[in-house]
């Protein structure tokens, strides 16, 4: 996975920050072990993250999401009062290798309880970055691995027990809640697991075409192959080549659809989608959620599934 131009101009901004921070908490003394509000303070460095935190903290916890909604993530340069959250935090769950500045500041963080989801899912080098380049022009070298693990249900689910089970360690009071919500969780992503897998069966043909190269597990999951336009940095380039491959993938496997995703342009893929006569459609990474209040993981993968099916040409109802 490459790290982005954003991402490298601001590691100097946050290293700022950072100093700062860590200087008024030297005067200012530490934390106590939870908020004033009694509740377990935890920072989610962007939306997957986020999610699993209310879900498994629900009413114990005060969740705090780096991330704003509709941001993407990648672009992410966390502010001082931010950084000073990290610091705070009674618990910590995060992608390592996703966001730079993040990683710092966890680094930087005297927090006791971390879940780090690459733990409970390694990451797989999926080569997603081969024949795409970055806006400059370079490739930029950064932590090796696909980050998009929550996009296969099996291995967001493995997340989730992490982060249950260091919610426990953080707050013994209310371990049985944590993991009755964690048990509860792990039940609905197995639920949409099987969804996935029953809803793709019979697909008529099993490649499909997006603008970001995310779906690198749920592919490899549910048996489908995926063609990627760009790499895993959504605002890479692709190459001439890359563009030829991706127009003899296209004519070969019989694909209708080009797919795109919500925090991005979805200029490239609209021009690829009229060069070679097909449709568009959204295919969301869920990197982020524009409206929470109306969309969350299961829904949003819900509606993935069923674009996916209509793409790739389902007969089962």
């Amino acid at each position: 996975m490459m790290i982005r131009r954003h991402a490298r101009g601001s590691i100097a901004l946050t290293a700022t920050a950072l100093s700062a921070t860590l200087l008024l908490t030297a005067c200012g003394g530490s934390s106590s072990a939870k908020g004033t509000d009694g509740k377990l303070d935890v920072v989610a460095s962007f939306y997957p993250m986020e999610f699993l935190a209310a879900q498994i903290g629900g009413e114990h916890v005060k969740v705090t999401d780096l991330t704003a909604a509709g941001v993407e993530p990648h672009d992410l340069e966390l502010t001082a009062k931010q950084v000073g959250a990290v610091q705070k935090a009674d618990a910590i769950v995060y992608l390592k290798g996703l966001q730079p500045t993040v990683d710092q500041a966890v680094d930087q963080s005297k927090a006791k309880h971390v879940v780090d989801a690459t733990a409970a899912a390694p990451l797989v080098d999926h080569h997603l970055d081969e024949d795409t380049e970055e806006a400059d022009g370079h490739h930029h070298e950064g932590p090796a691995g696909d980050p998009h693990i929550w996009l296969d249900p099996t291995r967001y689910a493995a997340v989730a027990k992490s982060v249950g089970a260091e919610f426990a360690k953080a707050d013994p009071a209310h371990a049985a809640d944590y993991q009755k919500n964690t048990d509860e969780l792990v039940g609905r992503l197995t639920t949409l697991d099987q969804e996935f897998r029953d809803g793709l069966k019979d697909a008529k043909t099993r490649t499909f075409v997006t603008s970001h190269a995310a779906f690198g597990y749920l592919a490899e999951h549910y048996g489908l192959t995926q063609v990627a336009i760009n790499g895993v940095d959504p605002e890479s380039e692709p190459t001439p080549a890359r563009l030829a491959e991706v127009q003899k993938a296209a004519g070969e496997n019989g694909v209708t659809t080009i797919f795109f995703e919500t925090l991005v342009s979805p200029k490239l893929a609209e021009t690829v989608a009229k060069d070679l006569g097909l449709k568009t459609a959204v295919l969301d990474p869920l990197e982020g959620v524009k409206d929470p209040s109306k969309d969350d993981y299961l829904t949003v993968m819900r509606q993935n599934l069923a674009n996916l099916r209509a793409a790739l040409g389902t007969t089962t109802g």
